[in-house]
């Protein structure tokens, strides 16, 4: 049945953030600030391991090799501009605040834990190839495996901000659901290159969430988030040039 893959991914971040959430109290803040860094570090392995899609063979053939960085950079810019029009990142924190507010009223971490687990959810190229595997009826192996990755990360986060990682399960069979109605209606929207110029970015965006994980640096990467479905359509304008 299309949409099992991300009902899978929704229970598994449940059961791992409830699970995160009821043991967290047990573990000292030394033991959740360790665990935070820990997964900011693999974080970071994802990322670059997303990010190396710049040098795909088929986004070299499809667009030559100078174009692949300038579309990244053009997509992130673009993107950006559009995300600070939009407020994504301020309305995914109202959103948080809201959840907050009905969950979760004396939890000071719950939109925080919300806002990382979301994005990093949803940002990562298993979200994206996966839904449109199950959309396309290829299989929910993509989305099978990202749950089992969620699961644990749930639980690990939820250690650390409790209630708002297991909610953030709603934005990601929101997203997922869309990316897989969007497949199923359109078939199979873009190419190889196209993808890869999105996972690139994606790539990006990871390192974005790993910097604010170890507390480096805080980049709205909410705002961010249009330069995902920008990269596709830049690889397709630079084609007709």
């Amino acid at each position: 049945m299309i949409g099992t893959g991300t009902l899978i991914n929704i229970v598994a971040i449940l059961a791992g953030g409830t699970l995160g959430s009821l043991m967290g109290h047990r573990l000292s803040e030394k033991s959740r600030s360790l665990t935070t860094d820990v997964l900011g570090l693999v974080t970071l392995l994802s990322a670059a391991l997303s990010a190396a899609a710049i040098l795909s063979a088929d986004l070299e053939a499809a667009v030559g090799n100078t174009w692949p960085l300038f579309i990244v950079l053009g997509s992130l810019l673009i993107g950006g501009f559009v995300g600070n029009a939009l407020m994504i990142e301020e309305r995914i924190e109202t959103m948080g605040e809201r959840l907050k507010a009905r969950f979760a009223r004396n939890d000071s971490s719950f939109v925080e834990g919300f806002l990382v687990a979301s994005l990093l959810f949803c940002i990562g190229p298993l979200a994206i190839l996966g839904a449109f595997d199950d959309a396309l009826g290829a299989g929910i192996d993509k989305l099978v495996l990202k749950s089992v990755l969620d699961f644990f990360a749930s639980i690990a986060f939820a250690a650390s901000f409790g209630w708002g990682v297991a909610v953030s399960a709603l934005a990601v069979g929101l997203y997922q659901g869309v990316l897989t109605a969007a497949g199923f209606l359109l078939g199979q929207i873009w190419d190889t290159a196209q993808i890869d110029a999105m996972t690139s970015v994606g790539g990006l965006l990871l390192f974005g969430i790993a910097l604010k994980l170890l507390n480096i640096k805080h980049i709205p990467i909410g705002n961010l988030l249009p330069a995902l479905f920008l990269a596709p359509l830049a690889v397709s304008l630079v084609q007709l040039l």
